[in-house]
């Protein structure tokens, strides 16, 4: 009887743990990012109308609000994909309502930063009972707690950029996350205005640079950035003496220059 009462003890906490989770809804979110993104080139790229979002600010702050509300102890009992969703649309989520705070009269999220410190550092986000800012969310949360070591995610957080890869329009959920950040990291690299190769030379974007050690850590067994790329060879449309150099990691690859431009509709 003893076993048979911590199994089912066991089940129901585990059920408990999963319905918390999918409790949350990021229905409003995945709605607005669905009326509100426009994608072109067949995803690869996404434009985002600010002004049908600052028209619709209401319900932005509602899906906020409600992000807002999740105690950190209860995050904690979730599933680690439902984690993570939950944390790239908050990210999402907040750029766009930093956004909104200055629109029309903004060029580049940049323009938000002040003599000291970048817009990334801007603690505005009431997120876990304190107030956080959105490197807090990437580095601190996502990148910093150990708990992901998914370089992907670089592929769907979006810094309202012209070179940042798409804004997803749908909301990533965890139970879709795998085929979501799986298609979000081949659109990226198949835009060959961000990722391609010239001549023999491969040009990759400067997220490559800025967190080429996520890319080296270990997930899926990738321990160098050429590893990673060589899976991705059809995308980037490497030729084969090219992956033969990537193989023997005398490869040369060259970063753009990252175009800082606010993503918006014309």
């Amino acid at each position: 009887m003893k076993v048979k009462q911590v199994l089912a003890t066991l089940v129901l906490g585990m059920a408990a743990h999963w319905a918390a989770a999918e409790e949350f809804s990021h229905d409003v979110w995945d709605s607005l990012v669905g009326q509100h993104v426009i994608s072109k080139d067949g995803g690869k790229s996404t434009m985002v109308d600010y002004g049908a979002f600052a028209q619709q600010r209401a319900q932005l702050k509602v899906y906020l609000d409600a992000l807002s509300a999740v105690e950190e102890s209860e995050f904690k009992t979730w599933p680690k994909d439902d984690q993570l969703a939950f944390l790239i649309n908050a990210y999402n989520a907040w750029t766009v309502e930093l956004i909104l705070t200055a629109w029309p009269d903004i060029e580049s999220i940049k323009d938000l930063g002040g003599l000291f410190s970048t817009p990334w550092e801007k603690a505005f986000i009431p997120l876990f009972a304190q107030e956080v800012s959105l490197d807090d969310i990437e580095h601190g949360f996502i990148r910093g707690s150990g708990g992901y070591n998914d370089p992907r995610i670089h592929f769907a957080v979006n810094c309202a950029s012209v070179g940042c890869p798409a804004l997803r329009a749908e909301a990533f959920t965890g139970e879709e996350l795998d085929a979501q950040l799986a298609e979000q990291t081949k659109l990226f690299l198949s835009d060959h205005s961000r990722n391609r190769l010239q001549g023999n030379k491969i040009e990759l974007s400067s997220i490559f640079k800025w967190y080429r050690e996520d890319f080296e850590k270990g997930w899926l067994g990738y321990e160098s950035l050429e590893q990673f790329l060589l899976d991705y060879r059809q995308d980037l449309a490497l030729t084969d003496k090219v992956v033969k150099k990537l193989e023997k990691n005398n490869q040369t690859i060259n970063f753009l220059k990252y175009d800082w431009l606010l993503n918006k509709t014309p």
